[in-house]
């Protein structure tokens, strides 16, 4: 399997249908190109801090757009000020659940809106 390399070339790519469950060692690959993303009961996870409700709801929005594109949906926790994003794929494991490729190319994309850069669907 070949895995990007950069989180440029995972920003760019686009959720695919029928995706595997990663092996560890391909969570092992792609995890240190979110360094923002912690593995938690078995998710890529992360919280995004915003100033005020308004600017939580707009990324959400945006989060909504993106992952409605790639067809990769995640778990949000919406509070005042923080989103928290949880990603895994749970079609994978004969559908027991686990991390896929997607869940990497959607937490990048999200990153990627974030940081307030175009994003490709």
């Amino acid at each position: 399997m070949n895995l990007p390399d950069t989180i440029e070339a995972l920003t760019r790519q686009t959720c695919a249908p029928l995706q595997h469950a990663l092996s560890e060692a391909g969570i092992a690959a792609l995890l240190p190109l979110l360094p923002d993303w912690t593995l938690e009961s078995g998710k890529l996870c992360r919280s995004y801090d915003f100033r005020n409700y308004y600017q939580t709801i707009a990324f959400v929005n945006a989060l909504a757009w993106m992952t409605h594109t790639q067809d990769h949906h995640p778990e949000l926790i919406i509070t005042y000020k923080t989103c928290t994003v949880r990603y895994d794929t749970h079609s994978v494991n004969q559908g027991a659940g686990g991390l896929s490729e997607n869940d990497f190319v959607c937490a990048a994309k999200a990153d990627a809106i974030y940081a307030g850069r175009q994003v490709e669907s």
